[in-house]
C-alpha cells in the first residue's frame, strides 16, 4: 500500500508513520552520544537514564511510580513489545479477546504462539466497545484481553467508564492485558488518554506497550519500551534476553537527554 501511494501521489493511509520531519536537536544528541563513545552494548533492560526518566514521566503523567530497573524494559519498537509480552503468557489454546479493526500484528502474533484470536466488533461509528459482548466471550481459556487506546485505526480514545468496565470484568480471575498505547501523546479534542499506568490494580496484571517513533517522528529507529508489574517483567526479559538482548546505545542516549530537556511537556 505504502508503495502504490507513492506511485500515485495519494495520501498513504496504510501505514502508520509521521510526515513531519524530526527534532534537529534530537538528530545532534545521536550524533554527540555516537561521538562520545556510546557505541557498545547498552545494558539488557535499556539504558538507565532513559528508564530513570521514563519513569519521571509516568509519575509526572499518570502519579504512579514506576520502579525503572524492575518495571521498564526498552524495546525495538512497540510492536517487538507487544509480540514480546504475548510471548511470554500465552501457551496453545489460550483465548485473547482482540477487538476489530486492529492493528494488525495482534493475531499473527496470536497465533504464532499457538493461541486463538477471539474478535469483537467495534460499534461504529464511534467504535466503542460493548462490554456486555466482552463478557458473553469469556470463557475458562481466556487468558488476555488487549486494548489500543488511543486507537489505531480509528482514532477512537477508552473513557474512564471502559477501564472501570475492563477492572471489573478481570477482578479475581487470571487474565491479562496487553495495553497498547504507541499513541500515548497523539490525542485531540481535550480527551484524556486513560493510561493502564493509572491504575494500579490493573498494572499488576498487564504488559503497557509504548514507541518513540510515532511521538518523535523516527519510526525508523524502532525504539519502543514495555512497562510491566516486577514479576511479569521478569518473565518478558527472559524471552527479550534471547531474542533481541539489547536495543540501539546511541539512540536510548540521545533520547534521555532529549527527555531530560523536554520534561516541562509533561505538566
Amino acid at each position: 500500500m505504502s508503495s502504490l501511494a507513492v506511485k500515485h501521489n495519494a495520501i498513504n493511509l496504510g501505514q502508520g508513520f509521521p510526515d513531519f520531519a524530526m527534532s534537529e536537536e534530537l538528530i545532534a544528541l545521536v550524533n554527540e552520544a555516537m561521538i562520545s563513545g556510546a557505541n557498545q552494548y547498552a545494558h539488557m533492560n535499556g539504558y538507565l537514564p532513559l528508564r530513570e526518566t521514563l519513569a519521571e514521566k509516568v509519575q509526572s503523567l499518570y502519579h504512579t511510580i514506576i520502579n525503572p530497573d524492575t518495571q521498564i524494559t526498552v524495546t525495538p519498537g512497540g510492536t517487538y513489545a507487544l509480540y514480546t509480552a504475548m510471548t511470554t503468557v500465552l501457551q496453545p489454546g489460550d483465548e485473547v479477546i482482540v477487538f476489530e479493526p486492529a492493528y494488525d500484528s495482534y493475531i499473527p502474533a496470536i497465533e504464532l504462539n499457538g493461541a486463538k484470536a477471539v474478535t469483537i466488533e467495534l460499534n461504529f461509528p464511534d467504535y466503542s466497545i460493548d462490554w456486555n459482548v466482552v463478557r458473553s466471550k469469556l470463557t475458562d481459556r481466556t487468558r488476555m484481553i488487549v486494548i489500543n487506546s488511543p486507537h489505531n485505526p480509528t482514532g477512537a480514545v477508552l473513557s474512564k467508564q471502559d477501564i472501570d468496565e475492563l477492572q471489573a470484568i478481570t477482578k479475581d480471575t487470571n487474565i491479562l492485558i496487553l495495553s497498547d498505547e504507541v499513541y500515548e501523546h497523539l490525542i485531540f479534542d481535550g480527551l484524556t488518554h486513560e493510561s493502564i499506568l493509572k491504575y494500579p490494580a490493573l498494572l499488576e496484571r498487564s504488559f503497557v506497550c509504548f514507541s518513540f517513533g510515532k511521538v518523535y517522528h523516527c519510526t525508523g529507529w524502532k525504539m519502543g519500551y514495555c512497562i510491566s508489574a516486577p514479576l511479569l517483567m521478569q518473565e518478558f526479559r527472559k524471552v527479550h534476553q534471547f531474542n533481541c538482548f539489547s536495543c540501539d546505545t546511541p539512540k536510548q542516549v540521545a533520547l534521555a537527554h532529549f527527555l531530560k530537556r523536554k520534561r516541562i511537556i509533561w505538566n
